[in-house]
């Protein structure tokens, strides 16, 4: 992949909390370490992190307490006597408060922190684009570029598949034996084709024509049929279900073009099997307009980045996710787009958003969204701040504000330039929002609507995922989760906790490797396999 028109990026990144201090006082301090066993993320902070298990009489920082107890390694340790409903700052951002008086040296958890990402209200506000600051934009003839499939309209794709959609899910079982044929046929395909990938779901019937669950259901199959990695497209259907054919595409007009898309549905062709023989039929037809196009260099200005993380753990606010925040920083000062999702798991650190929002509509949007949250889960009934997961937990986060406060890093320093519904096509460039559920598969599935041509998963507790037809590039945040799991993860961003990278010099190798990625290497999810049975919409409303 050529790289010669790439430069890199100077930009400082700054902390996602109140006072947004560079990050370069965290990353000296994982540099400085290796003497001891834990690290503090900025001056302001009264807990550091383990960085390995640290048994009681151990060294925690220097000139810092030694450990009262065990504190298991990613958990936090108290730098101080913190009394009881006092705030516990990580990062210079409230994460909780103590729910007794700890002692410095002890540990730091769910058993003494009280979390409530709306305990943290009056310590800050929301300071409508008060950090906006302008971006240093590489000119157009000096941006990055990787090989991209250019389809109609502009529209640049990473991958060359061929798409079978099910409307219905009484469709979804035709829909797979049609792709089955020819990913599992002796050379059916040709070596340009990457795929003849089955979306198939839950859902299209059952629901209201005009209910809010149909809707999000047909932009999210419109954004696929739409998505640049088709080269090709067949749409099956039952014949009678409430999401009709015809009607999807009225609302959507789907942009491929050159015989291309075809439709059917199984009640006109007459059954299952008659149906299956017909897509595989119509397939072959359009196997050669499909393999005749080719990778052509294009510009970073058309990668679009769906941002995820999963499986976090402490780490993940210490490695993967900064890292990748500076390479999304890099990404749209060469004129591309990142899309920062997950809503529920930014709650409690929105205020980080609204302060670099590009104006105050979009920052009131982000604020709509997490409103609308507040509602929904008071319907069903839940609770917006329950999301950290067991995994979460044991990984040493104990409250929402902490899994968000790391998640929030995931986008960089940029202005937040647009807030979209979920699977809203994203037209505008640069770092944007896409409200989702905070389940991965979910999430990403919105995203690739919206128009996401790869993924970019950072996980601290060994996520597998994979989402087809685009690339997921997955990050461990450890070195020790690397090589543990190395046959699921591309990327080390251990190297800064262990000191062998700034986390600029890991988000500049980022960044190499999504041009990579974007041009044709293979992942290691997409040499699993992945992301046949990852389409997941987000499904809501009442089914009748």
């Amino acid at each position: 992949m050529p790289l010669d028109t790439y430069t890199t990026a100077k930009a400082s990144q700054r902390a996602p909390g109140a006072g947004a201090e560079p990050s370069a006082a965290a990353s000296t301090s994982v540099h400085g370490a290796g003497d001891f066993g834990a690290v503090t993320m900025h001056p302001a902070d009264n807990v550091a992190i383990a960085r390995v298990d640290l048994e009681p009489g151990s060294a925690s920082v220097e000139r810092g307490p030694t450990c009262l107890q065990p504190i298991p390694r990613g958990h936090k340790v108290a730098l101080r006597a913190i009394a009881i409903d006092e705030p516990i700052v990580k990062y210079n951002t409230v994460i909780g408060f103590a729910r007794a008086a700890i002692a410095a040296g002890q540990h730091v958890h769910r058993h003494n922190l009280g979390a409530g990402a709306r305990g943290n209200e009056g310590l800050y506000d929301y300071a409508f684009c008060r950090d906006r600051r302008p971006t240093d934009f590489v000119p157009a003839e000096r941006r990055a570029v990787f090989q991209g499939f250019v389809r109609e309209g502009g529209r640049v794709g990473t991958r060359n598949f061929i798409g079978v959609i099910s409307t219905v899910n009484c469709s979804a079982t035709v829909a797979r034996c049609i792709a089955e044929h020819y990913n599992h046929g002796p050379g059916w395909l040709p070596a340009t084709v990457d795929g003849v990938v089955a979306l198939t779901h839950g859902s299209g019937c059952g629901l209201g024509g005009n209910s809010a669950g149909h809707e999000l259901l047909q932009r999210t199959l419109a954004g696929f049929a739409n998505h640049p990695n088709f080269g090709g497209l067949l749409i099956v259907g039952l014949g009678c279900e409430t999401l009709q054919i015809e009607r999807l595409l009225e609302r959507y007009p789907l942009s491929v073009a050159g015989g291309r898309l075809r439709t059917m549905t199984i009640q006109e062709e007459g059954g299952s099997q008659t149906t299956i023989r017909r897509g595989i039929t119509e397939i072959a037809h359009m196997l050669g307009a499909v393999a005749d196009v080719k990778r052509q260099p294009v510009d970073a200005s058309h990668l679009i980045i769906g941002l995820q993380c999963g499986g976090s753990d402490a780490f993940s606010s210490m490695t993967a996710n900064p890292a990748l925040g500076h390479a999304v920083d890099l990404l749209v000062r060469h004129g591309g787009t990142a899309i920062l999702s997950e809503t529920p798991e930014i709650y409690g650190v929105e205020h980080t958003l609204t302060r670099r929002a590009a104006s105050p509509e979009v920052a009131q949007a982000l604020l709509d969204r997490i409103e609308w949250w507040r509602e929904y889960t008071r319907n069903e009934p839940g609770q917006l701040d329950n999301n950290p997961s067991p995994g979460n937990h044991a990984g040493g986060l104990a409250s929402i504000l902490e899994k968000s406060l790391g998640a929030a890093m995931k986008g960089g320093t940029t202005d937040l330039r647009a807030v979209y519904r979920y699977a809203e096509p994203v037209t505008e460039r640069g770092l944007v929002f896409m409200d989702s559920p905070g389940f991965d598969p979910c999430s990403a599935t919105g995203q690739i609507a919206s128009g996401a041509n790869l993924i970019c998963f950072t996980t601290g507790r060994g996520s597998a995922f994979g989402a087809k037809p685009v690339p997921s590039l997955k990050l461990a945040t450890t070195s020790l989760l690397y090589r543990k799991q190395y046959e699921d993860m591309d990327l080390d961003c251990g190297t800064i906790l262990d000191g062998h990278e700034s986390l600029a010099e890991c988000g500049e190798r980022i960044f190499a490797e999504l041009l990579a990625v974007a041009s044709g290497q293979r992942t290691k999810s997409e040499a699993h396999g992945y992301g046949d049975h990852e389409f997941v919409p987000w499904q809501m409303g009442a089914v009748f």
